[in-house]
């Protein structure tokens, strides 16, 4: 495979938007991203300056990363954010041991099918394992078969925890996780 994967980098965060708004034209952007194109568009560049740094190389709590092509082009991305214990999670979950959470999973549709997620996930999860987490969790909206179908592939299982959506709590999204060792 002739692609890179790697960390992205604090003064990338121009590609590092065009990416993420090109996720969110994606067919399936409303059920994977709990933002919307426009809310997306709408960010001033300090906030996607700020966001980049949050996730680049060296920073500590998350991390965002990146599939070039041959060409340079960001064809894919994943971010790990880690959350620790005693902490409330983004749904008003406690956080009871410290792990990993998977978001922003993307890989452009012509990119797709040739492994790039699973470089991707590897990537993240080896980042994470590195941060001594326990787990690497993440969720996923209960529609999104084709997501939920890779991530039981890459190790992952449901643990039974539904979220509602805040925006539309008639709509859930199921936690999946993989433990330290595997199971």
């Amino acid at each position: 495979m002739s692609y890179k994967i790697r960390s992205i980098r604090a003064d990338e965060w121009a590609e590092a938007k065009a990416l993420r708004l090109v996720s969110l034209k994606d067919p399936v952007a409303h059920l994977a991203f709990l933002e919307t194109y426009d809310e997306a568009s709408a960010h001033p560049d300090s906030f996607w300056q700020e966001r980049t740094a949050g996730g680049a190389e060296g920073a500590l709590g998350a991390q965002q990363f990146v599939a070039e092509g041959p060409d340079g082009e960001w064809v894919g991305t994943l971010t790990v954010l880690i959350e620790e214990a005693g902490e409330t999670d983004w749904a008003g979950f406690p956080i009871e041991r410290k792990q990993g959470h998977v978001v922003g999973v993307f890989v452009r549709p012509e990119h797709r099918g040739i492994g790039l997620t699973e470089v991707l996930f590897d990537a993240g999860l080896e980042w994470a394992w590195g941060r001594d987490v326990e787990r690497v969790r993440l969720i996923v909206h209960e529609d999104n078969g084709r997501a939920q179908a890779f991530y039981r592939r890459a190790g992952f299982t449901p643990t039974g925890r539904v979220v509602p959506l805040a925006n539309n709590p008639e709509d859930t999204e199921l936690e999946y996780v993989l433990e330290r060792d595997g199971s």
